[in-house]
């Protein structure tokens, strides 16, 4: 009787198509180009993954975190996970004899892998040691929460090329709870050019923990509609445009909550630096009126915020009425304006550099620093936090590292 050939098993790193939101937050992370996708699916390379876990702590939504123990040789293919609407069910092992000990010794390499080849990040993935405890994951795809409408308000000048809105959701008796920093996944109806139900699609809460209504179970949304693609071409976004065309009294179907790091501190005396532009501004907002509300209710924190805010024209800035009424004893606020008739172009790196003392003051200090907006504005503030940093006489990369650490640098930017 011949001998059986060894069977070699692997632990292979999956995406659940279900829950995944298409952020791109996994691909952007792989240090060795495992992750690619279509226009649909999320899918790991078994041919390139090493294992190293780099993508799991960042996803807002753990469909990254699935391993499936299965033989080698039936490794599922880039083609056929793209071709997925979900998980398939763990494989069945063969019998033990089956395997040689060779081959078991290569799946516990397989297993242990993660510990060694983790990617070093530039944004924490660890919350402020002092922020409160977030709920996470309670609503999925198959059963999510049903929120209504409770208002839509256009946010820039009606004769602004920017449709911008903030919109209200209402939970009404059901359970929901957010914190400054989380987002919510919505499903918009119907189905795709393929037939198949549209992915959610993440955005992040622009409300503090109490309610965009003080003790009311709401919260708000900023978003732009979307009417071109990256290249300037027309092309209407699915998510934005669903919501911001809902009328009061619509349903929307709601995942969520996610996010686990990009929160904000709660003890007292700890600043917060903001950087943002255009929609980025949402999770800034719900820190700065929780912050305002602790100081109107008498509970004043002592610590400082700092905004820094850009967009285009003062017409496209969301929230720029309301930002202006709060003193300068509450927020030191940078506002910048990059295409003002007959004013240079000014970027919130630009005004960064311009506050560079203060800013290198605030970062001495117990300072959390909060980046949110287009992936374009990353680099220059990146740059100018560096530069001012060391103009101050501040070691800016062991500085950076230890806030990175600590859970005091978030960088959310897309």
């Amino acid at each position: 009787m011949g001998a059986t050939e060894a069977i070699v098993l692997i632990k292979q790193h999956l995406i659940d198509p279900e829950i995944c939101i298409r952020c791109n937050t996994c691909e952007d992370t792989c240090p060795i180009g495992a992750i690619t996708h279509d226009d649909r699916n999320y899918v790991v390379n078994p041919d390139i993954c090493n294992g190293c876990n780099a993508c799991v702590p960042p996803c807002p939504t753990g469909s990254i975190d699935h391993w499936h123990m299965m033989p080698k040789a039936d490794a599922y293919s880039i083609e056929a996970q793209l071709g997925w609407d979900e998980l398939p069910a763990p494989m069945a092992l063969p019998a033990d004899d089956a395997l040689s000990a060779d081959a078991d010794a290569a799946a516990a390499d397989e297993a242990e892998a993660p510990q060694h080849n983790a990617a070093v990040s530039t944004t924490s993935l660890n919350a402020p040691w002092s922020a409160a405890h977030p709920y996470l994951n309670l609503y999925g795809l198959k059963k999510p929460v049903t929120a209504t409408v409770a208002g839509n308000f256009r946010l820039t000048d009606k004769d602004a090329e920017s449709d911008i809105r903030h919109i209200v959701l209402d939970f009404g008796n059901q359970f929901f709870p957010v914190l400054e920093g989380q987002s919510i996944g919505v499903i918009p109806p119907g189905t795709d050019a393929s037939g198949k139900p549209h992915y959610l699609r993440m955005y992040s809460v622009a409300s503090p923990r109490d309610g965009e209504r003080e003790s009311y179970n709401n919260l708000s949304l900023t978003v732009k509609r979307v009417v071109t693609d990256h290249d300037g071409k027309p092309a209407r976004g699915v998510g934005s445009n669903y919501l911001c065309d809902l009328q009061k009294g619509d349903k929307v179907e709601i995942t969520g909550p996610f996010g686990a790091s990009y929160l904000m501190p709660n003890h007292a005396g700890s600043n917060i630096l903001m950087i943002c532009t255009g929609t980025g501004a949402a999770p800034m907002r719900a820190m700065t009126e929780y912050r305002r509300r602790l100081s109107a209710n008498g509970k004043p924190v002592d610590g400082k915020l700092m905004l820094f805010f850009g967009a285009r024209k003062p017409q496209e800035l969301p929230y720029f009425g309301p930002l202006l009424k709060l003193p300068a004893s509450f927020i030191d606020m940078h506002l910048a304006f990059s295409r003002v008739e007959g004013e240079p172009r000014a970027y919130v790196q630009d005004k960064l550099r311009e506050a560079g003392p203060a800013v290198a003051e605030l970062l001495k200090g117990d300072t959390y620093v909060y980046i949110c907006g287009l992936k374009g504005m990353e680099a220059g503030v990146m740059e100018a936090l560096r530069d001012l940093g060391i103009s101050a006489g501040l070691d800016w990369p062991s500085l950076h590292a230890r806030m990175v650490a600590e859970g005091r640098f978030h960088v959310e930017t897309y």
